[in-house]
């Protein structure tokens, strides 16, 4: 089909401001190109178990690509980088995935909730955080996007996720995500730990060509697929003290967690905790529909997140990828997030999906 030279520019573009999802750039920056990296699935019987150990048969005969993530923040000596390991496989109905990578921390203290010395209780927040660029007191994330149905204009092709990109906009202190015109569609595959991962899930969300509007779109491209209940909300401030605790009354710095289960939050008993006791500002729940497809397992043990996921090869959901002819190849990128919110590393070279027979 043949495109006009608009969303090349705006590509192009995309490409001089920001090198990934959503990566800074400087006025030096140039345009860059990225050869496409091959990665196979391998078919499989023996249906992998999400535990994060990964020592499923599967994963003995899957094909190992080995990938370097960069321009992040914090990871290493606070290079931004880290290394690890992707594999695929899939049933007759199903795709699975492996990912590992290192990671010298396990970041879960996302912006808790501190009883002063006063009584009272604030939240913790990064002090450089000008607006949605929390790196100091967040969570561990990874995330996906496979571009649908190869709509993004030079994702597969040369720029992966770079496609997505608009740093350097009013209103975000990185950026914005969305794609260069209409009917161009990403789906985000996205690990949030605190928020979903603990509780077995990927978030499934998408990106579309909506432009930044401070407020009727303040997500601009990035959405989330359609849920019919569960989730994540946040614990509110009630009369100056948190909603709600977890049943067990523990402060999540000693022993407890920085998540509420929705089955397990009550009411806030203050009298349980003493200045200096942090407690969760975040309540999860399992997603359901559409945006709950992703089962996850994560886990992180010795430096390293082990990764689990798998999906239905076929959702027959308009905002999700669908594997329906596995002799095509499918393409996409994916981002690494050490306790940032938005500011990560990144796989450079788009990735090409073949389903090996």
């Amino acid at each position: 089909m043949s495109r006009s030279i608009k969303p090349y520019l705006a590509s192009t573009l995309s490409i001089l401001l920001a090198a990934s999802f959503a990566a800074p750039a400087s006025a030096q920056d140039k345009p860059k190109s990225y050869k496409p990296a091959a990665v196979t699935a391998t078919k499989t019987t023996a249906t992998p178990k999400l535990d994060g150990v990964a020592d499923d048969a599967a994963w003995k005969t899957a094909p190992v690509y080995k990938f370097k993530a960069i321009k992040g923040v914090n990871f290493k000596d606070g290079k931004g980088e880290t290394e690890g390991t992707l594999q695929l496989a899939y049933t007759t109905d199903s795709i699975y995935l492996l990912i590992t990578y290192a990671d010298p921390t396990m970041s879960v203290q996302r912006s808790p909730f501190v009883k002063q010395a006063d009584g009272s209780w604030k939240k913790l927040s990064d002090p450089d955080d000008k607006g949605g660029d929390n790196n100091k007191f967040y969570e561990d994330k990874m995330a996906i996007i496979w571009n649908m149905d190869n709509s993004i204009f030079g994702f597969n092709e040369r720029f992966s996720c770079g496609a997505l990109c608009h740093a350097g906009e009013p209103g975000k202190a990185y950026g914005n995500k969305y794609s260069g015109e209409e009917g161009e569609i990403g789906d985000i595959w996205h690990m949030k730990y605190v928020r979903t991962g603990v509780i077995g899930q990927t978030d499934d969300q998408y990106v579309d060509h909506t432009q930044y509007d401070k407020e009727k779109s303040p997500e601009a491209g990035r959405k989330s697929d359609a849920k019919t209940g569960g989730g994540y909300n946040d614990v509110k401030l009630v009369d100056g003290k948190p909603e709600f605790m977890s049943k067990d009354g523990k402060a999540a710095n000693k022993g407890g967690t920085y998540w509420i289960r929705e089955e397990d939050k009550v009411a806030f008993d203050d009298s349980k905790f003493k200045a200096g006791d942090e407690v969760a500002s975040i309540r999860v729940a399992l997603f359901t529909g559409d945006r709950g497809d992703i089962a996850t397992a994560a886990k992180w043990a010795n430096g390293k997140w082990t990764i689990e996921m798998s999906r239905k090869l076929v959702t027959g959901s308009k905002t999700d990828v669908n594997f329906s002819d596995l002799a095509k190849t499918y393409g996409f990128g994916i981002a690494f997030f050490d306790n940032a919110q938005v500011r990560h590393a990144m796989i450079q070279e788009p990735l090409i999906l073949s389903f090996a027979k």
